[in-house]
C-alpha cells in the first residue's frame, strides 16, 4: 500500500498529514511560537533535589522547572544494573547538568528529562554514553541484522565510549552512507560537549529538527510514494536538507503548485474537525465515543444502527472488528497518549474476543509510537498504553470551554434561576437597597418571565423589594450578577 505525505507550511505553523488509500492516518502540527522540545538537549541547573521522591527539579530556561527521576539518570545505573544509586548521592542544588527532554510539558506538568543522551541521524541513533549496538525490531531478517551490526562495528573507533541504534532506514544503506551518518553524529555530539563547557546554565545546547525536516528523516518509508510541500521557499530548504541527509528521499519530494489548498484537496481540513469531536462514525452504522481526560482516555464502542448479521452476536463481532481498525487510526490521528481504556461491546464467545484483540494488534502495528495492549480484563475492558511525548491534537488546537470549564455540560436555565433566587434571599438579609436587578443571559431571563415568574414574584413580595431583569447578551448560560440599586 502506497502512502502520500502532505506538508502544509505557513509562517505560524507547519502541518503534516499522512494519507493511506485516500484516508488520513496521521496528523502532526508544530507551531512556531510553541515548538515541541522533545529531543532538545540543555545545560540545566539543579533547582531542588527531592530524596523522598527520588527526583529533582531542573531549570532549563522554561516557565516551569523540568522533572528528572532517578530512573532517567544514566549514572544511577551505569556501573551496576542491579543496584540503583540514590539521587541525593548524584545531584546537588545548583549543579550544572546536561539533560535531554524526553517528554514535552503537558498540561500542568513540566518537561520530563533524562541524562541519557540520544541523537538521531538518518540511519542511526547515537548513544554517546552507551557502547552498545542495537537494531530496530522492524528489521526482522536475522542475517540482515547481523550484517548491519558488523558494518557499524567496523565504523566504531578503538576505545569508543558511545554506541548506536540502527534504524529501519539503514536496511539498504551502503558503507559510505553509514560512515557519513556516524561522522555527522559524532560531530554533533562534539559541538554539544564544547557548548556545555562554555555556556552558562540554563542554556539550549542542541535543538531537534523542525517538523518538516523530521518528515524526511523519520516518516518516509518504502511505502511512501510522494511528499508534497505547498511552500516554494520551504520546498527548496527541504531539498537542501535532503541533499545532505536523505538523498534517497529527494525523487519523491515535490512542490505542490495547485490553486486549491493542499489540505482541502485531500479532505484533511474536514478530517481535523472530525478528529476534535467525541463521536466517530463507522461505515457499518456503529460508532465510537472518545473521551479524553487528564488521567486517561476512554473509547466506547456502540453498534448504533448496524443490525446486519446472522444473529446479534455476529453483529457485535463485526462491529468490534471494524472498531479495532478505527481505534488504531484515531490514536494516531488524535495523538492520544498515556492510559487508554477500550470498551468493546461485550462478547461472550472467547474466540471472538481473541480475534478482535488480534485485529487490534494488527492495526496498531503501523503506529510509529510505542503501544502496549493487554488482553480483556474481568470487566471486558482492554487496557492499552501509548507513549506520550507531545500534546494531543485536541490540546494543541483547543482549550476548555469558558461556559462549562471543560465539563462538557452546563447547568440548565432552571437550575441557574434557582441559584439566583437563593442568592437574592442572602443579599436581602444583609443589605437594604431600593431595588435588586438581575443581569443574566437571554435564556435565564426568559425562564424568569415565563415558567419561573410566579416564584420570582413570591420572593419579591417576601423580601419587600422590587426585582428587575436585564439581559446581558455576552453572558453565557451559567453567568449572572445581582446589582443593588
Amino acid at each position: 500500500m502506497s502512502e502520500d505525505i502532505l506538508i502544509n507550511i505557513t509562517p505560524q505553523e507547519t502541518r503534516v498529514a499522512v494519507i493511506l488509500q485516500g484516508a488520513v492516518q496521521e496528523l502532526h502540527i508544530e507551531r512556531t511560537l510553541s515548538r515541541g522540545m522533545a529531543g532538545n538537549i540543555y545545560l540545566g541547573k539543579v533547582v531542588r533535589v527531592l530524596p523522598g521522591m527520588q527526583s529533582a527539579f531542573i531549570d532549563i530556561g522554561l516557565e516551569r522547572a523540568a522533572f528528572l527521576h532517578v530512573a532517567d539518570i544514566w549514572e544511577a545505573r551505569a556501573h551496576d544494573n542491579d543496584t540503583q544509586i540514590p539521587i541525593e548521592r548524584l545531584l546537588y542544588d545548583g549543579q550544572a547538568l546536561t539533560v535531554q527532554v524526553i517528554k514535552d510539558p503537558i498540561g500542568t506538568k513540566g518537561a520530563r528529562l533524562s541524562t541519557q543522551i540520544s541523537i538521531a541521524g538518518r540511519m542511526l541513533v547515537y548513544l554517546p554514553q552507551d557502547a552498545h549496538i542495537g537494531i530496530s525490531q522492524r528489521i526482522e531478517n536475522e542475517a540482515e541484522r547481523e550484517a548491519l551490526r558488523e558494518k557499524v562495528q567496523r565504523l566504531m573507533q578503538p576505545g569508543e565510549t558511545g554506541g548506536f541504534i540502527i534504524r529501519t532506514m539503514a536496511e539498504d544503506a551502503s558503507d559510505a552512507d553509514l560512515a557519513a551518518d556516524v561522522e555527522y553524529l559524532r560531530k554533533t555530539w562534539s559541538t554539544i560537549t564544547e557548548l556545555a563547557k562554555s555556556r552558562p546554565a540554563p542554556s539550549l545546547l542542541y535543538q531537534d529538527l523542525n517538523l518538516a525536516q523530521r518528515v524526511l528523516r523519520d516518516f518516509v518509508s518504502d511505502e511512501t510514494s510522494a511528499i508534497q510541500v505547498d511552500s516554494r521557499e520551504n520546498f527548496q530548504m527541504l531539498q537542501q536538507f535532503g541533499n545532505t541527509f536523505t538523498p534517497s528521499v529527494l525523487p519523491r519530494l515535490a512542490h505542490y503548485t495547485g490553486e486549491r489548498p493542499l489540505f482541502d484537496l485531500y479532505g484533511v481540513e474536514e478530517e481535523i474537525e472530525r478528529a476534535l469531536g467525541r463521536r466517530v462514525d463507522l461505515k457499518s452504522g456503529g460508532y465510537l465515543i472518545v473521551d479524553q481526560t487528564e488521567a486517561m482516555t476512554t473509547i466506547d464502542v456502540n453498534t448504533g444502527s448496524f443490525v446486519t448479521g446472522r444473529n446479534f452476536d455476529d453483529t457485535i463481532f463485526k462491529t468490534n472488528l471494524e472498531a479495532a481498525h478505527a481505534i488504531a487510526r484515531q490514536l494516531r490521528l488524535r495523538n492520544l497518549g498515556g492510559i487508554i481504556i477500550l470498551d468493546f461491546i461485550d462478547m461472550e464467545n472467547a474466540d471472538h474476543r481473541q480475534a478482535v484483540l488480534a485485529e487490534l494488534n494488527k492495526a496498531i502495528a503501523r503506529d510509529r509510537t510505542k503501544i502496549s495492549v493487554s488482553g480483556f480484563s474481568a470487566l471486558g475492558l482492554v487496557e492499552t498504553t501509548r507513549k506520550r511525548t507531545r500534546e494531543s491534537l485536541a490540546h494543541i488546537l483547543c482549550e476548555p470551554c469558558p461556559a462549562c470549564q471543560g465539563k462538557g455540560q452546563v447547568k440548565t436555565a432552571r437550575t441557574v434561576c434557582y441559584e439566583i433566587l437563593r442568592e437574592l434571599l442572602r443579599e436581602a438579609r444583609q443589605f437594604n437597597p431600593r431595588e435588586f436587578r438581575i443581569l443574566a443571559s437571554q435564556v435565564v431571563v426568559d425562564m424568569f418571565l415565563e415558567e419561573e415568574s410566579q416564584h420570582l414574584a413570591m420572593l419579591g413580595d417576601f423580601i419587600g423589594k422590587p426585582i428587575s431583569l436585564q439581559v446581558e447578551t455576552v453572558y453565557h448560560q451559567e453567568q449572572y450578577d445581582i446589582i443593588l440599586m
